[in-house]
């Protein structure tokens, strides 16, 4: 089988290791991949948001079975249109991935089939929305409806940085993604990121992971696509699981279908963990990054089983995936200034001396390959992802990090020194 991975981050090159190790795979070409992604696959410079690329090239190149990794070309209807060319494609269409480019539309189809969630309001005019502050207790969560790359969340803690927030966000602070704003309750608790894979009318569930959102040690300064993370997640137990999948997860799955969007793909849920039990803080309609990156170091199964069987429709003749034990950290080193302006094109050494490691696989995210003189090179905000297992959560953390200091050479990078805080 010849398959093509749509995308160019830490989760293509994580998907893209697990996918190579497929009994079904013979061939494998990623668009438009990274300098990683360039070692263990075949790449084609085609965007991941260029739909009319990507469908001159299935059409030339006849491949056998299509992933799509991040949102935004799910958002825009590329699985619509390879469908509709009668190919086999692994995500969900446009309707359906609604749950992830509306926060709006996921917020009414939550009160809609009674999911647990937050309270909340959606506005598209500024004095509406600074009333609706009004009625609300601090602090706030503003979150941008449409996609806006993992930043669009804001929790200001008072009234009157709610109030500029929203004048940012109706000033185009998110562009078109801020038109709508909605906002919400604040929700206390531990968090919790969930995956299923769906395929219109079964769930089959993954495993949960922890992720880190702000840039800077201890949860403190700007939301990011994410700085880290770690599986398996203690706060996630048994009886957690039961709950999700029986409140959150088919709820979801049963009202796609009943409401003709049904859902294959993965589900992603963001959870929060409180006194009630757990509830939905938003969803995904695809893997996490930096979360796919600890999920696929743990999965012990064969992924194409689980992604071939979901686009057929018949995931309940599939097997529950098995587990490694052993838990896995993810520490993402990012360019200085990052989720602000950063610099490109700076020169990164050590990766081959870490992946030497034992225990260790380093994914790449933002990189590139210097034209001239063939050295690695960062190429964006969040650049690699180490990943190390261990005996225990202690064991991979410490390795990850002896990992940074001892092998990676990176001046013009940084990352957080506390990912598994929580677990630790």
């Amino acid at each position: 089988m010849h398959v093509l991975l749509i995308g160019s981050g830490g989760r293509e090159h994580a998907l893209a290791w697990k996918i190579i190790q497929s009994e079904h795979v013979t061939n494998l070409t990623v668009a438009p991949g990274n300098a990683g992604l360039a070692e263990i696959a075949n790449i084609v410079d085609v965007k991941a948001d260029d739909i009319d690329g990507i469908l001159a090239l299935v059409q030339r190149d006849g491949y056998d079975f299509v992933v799509v990794g991040p949102e935004q070309p799910l958002a825009l209807g590329l699985v619509d249109a390879l469908q509709a060319r009668g190919v086999k494609v692994f995500g969900p269409t446009q309707a359906a991935a609604q749950l992830e480019s509306s926060k709006g539309f996921t917020k009414d189809f939550c009160d809609r089939y009674n999911i647990p969630t937050a309270a909340y309001g959606v506005f598209t005019d500024i004095d509406a929305a600074k009333a609706y502050l009004k009625t609300m207790d601090a602090p706030y969560v503003l979150k941008a409806d449409g996609l806006a790359a993992g930043k669009g969340v804001v929790i200001p803690e008072t009234l009157k940085e709610a109030e500029a927030e929203l004048e940012d966000f109706f000033s185009g602070k998110f562009g078109d993604a801020s038109t709508r704003v909605v906002i919400e309750e604040f929700m206390r608790g531990p968090e919790a990121s969930f995956f299923a894979i769906c395929d219109g009318t079964t769930a089959l569930p993954l495993v949960a992971a922890q992720d880190h959102k702000r840039a800077y040690d201890g949860d403190t300064g700007p939301n990011t696509g994410g700085m880290g993370a770690y599986s398996p997640a203690p706060v996630f137990t048994d009886n957690v699981l039961a709950e999700t999948m029986e409140r959150i997860i088919a709820p979801t799955v049963y009202g796609m279908a009943k409401d003709g969007h049904p859902f294959t793909g993965v589900l992603f849920a963001g959870l929060m963990i409180t006194n009630e039990g757990p509830k939905l803080i938003e969803y995904n309609v695809r893997f996490g990054d930096p979360e796919c990156q600890v999920i696929m170091r743990r999965m012990q199964s064969d992924l194409m089983d689980v992604l071939i069987a979901a686009e057929a429709g018949e995931l309940d003749r599939v097997e529950a995936p098995a587990w490694f034990n052993d838990p896995v950290v993810n520490v993402v080193l990012a360019a200085k200034g990052y989720p602000g302006s950063y610099d490109k094109g700076t020169v990164i050494e050590g990766v081959p001396a870490a992946n030497a490691r034992d225990d260790v696989v380093v994914f790449h995210a933002g990189t590139r390959r210097g034209r001239n003189c063939g050295k690695l090179k960062a190429n964006g905000g969040r650049v690699l992802n180490v990943t190390a297992s261990g005996d225990t959560l202690r064991d991979a953390v410490d390795l990850a990090y002896r990992v940074i200091d001892e092998d990676i050479d990176w001046a013009d990078g940084f990352c957080r020194r506390d990912i598994a805080h929580q677990a630790l």
